[in-house]
């Protein structure tokens, strides 16, 4: 019981944290449009964000049991965290905040002729959401370890806070940094627990696989 709420949480500060990348993609994008298709041009870079991040899930969820996969996961996602903590130094939490709220401003943002269509944004939305997608459920995907249930909530809460809550979350990590350092020892924790079980579990570990370690269950469901 204990786990599943620990679980829980850690997937909420996950998706606190890693939204902040979108935030500022999207609303710099939406910034340099005409005032008029801004809104539109949120909306629209949420609803990819949001498919991008239910495709990685069925693609992740799939792949996570394969041999080896676990471990170059956990890679990946200590890389997450590396760009993340040179983020939180960079202050893009504020940048992010800006942005939106320039985005949601008709007076703010690029206010001359039209020099950029909505397809052309849309294009710089979706290229940078494709890895911010990816790393977004990679961290749910790795403190879920299987649950289905976690997985699912994980997802819906990454998506609902982009939809409704974008530019409030900007505001809050601007305004408390600590959440963001919090949120990044979270991840390095996740991060080193699924390197863990990417070495010794017996059936996807590394270590069983070439032979280094004789390994054994780490999964939820066994002796970990």
């Amino acid at each position: 019981m204990m786990d599943t709420f620990i679980g829980f949480g850690q997937i909420i500060i996950a998706d606190l944290i890693l939204s902040g990348d979108n935030a500022l993609v999207i609303g710099m994008a939406a910034a340099g449009l005409p005032a008029e298709q801004r809104k539109k041009a949120i909306f629209y870079g949420m609803v990819i964000a949001a498919v991008l991040r239910i495709v990685f899930a069925i693609i992740a969820t799939s792949l996570l049991g394969v041999k080896g996969l676990l471990f170059v996961g956990a890679l990946l996602l200590f890389f997450v965290c590396w760009t993340l903590f040179k983020e939180i130094r960079s202050g893009v939490d504020h940048q992010a905040e800006h942005a939106l709220m320039d985005a949601a401003d008709p007076e703010e943002g690029y206010t001359g002729p039209q020099k950029r269509t909505m397809f052309s944004a849309l294009v710089s939305i979706t290229i940078a959401d494709i890895t911010m997608s990816l790393d977004n459920v990679l961290a749910v995907a790795g403190i879920a370890d299987g649950d289905t249930t976690m997985l699912v909530f994980g997802l819906g809460l990454a998506i609902v806070l982009m939809a409704f809550a974008a530019t409030l979350i900007m505001k809050m990590l601007a305004k408390y940094p600590w959440i963001s350092w919090v949120g990044l020892i979270v991840l390095i924790w996740v991060a080193g627990e699924m390197l863990y079980r990417g070495f010794y579990d017996i059936n996807t570990g590394v270590g069983p696989m070439l032979g280094l370690v004789e390994g054994f269950e780490t999964s939820k469901g066994g002796g970990h």
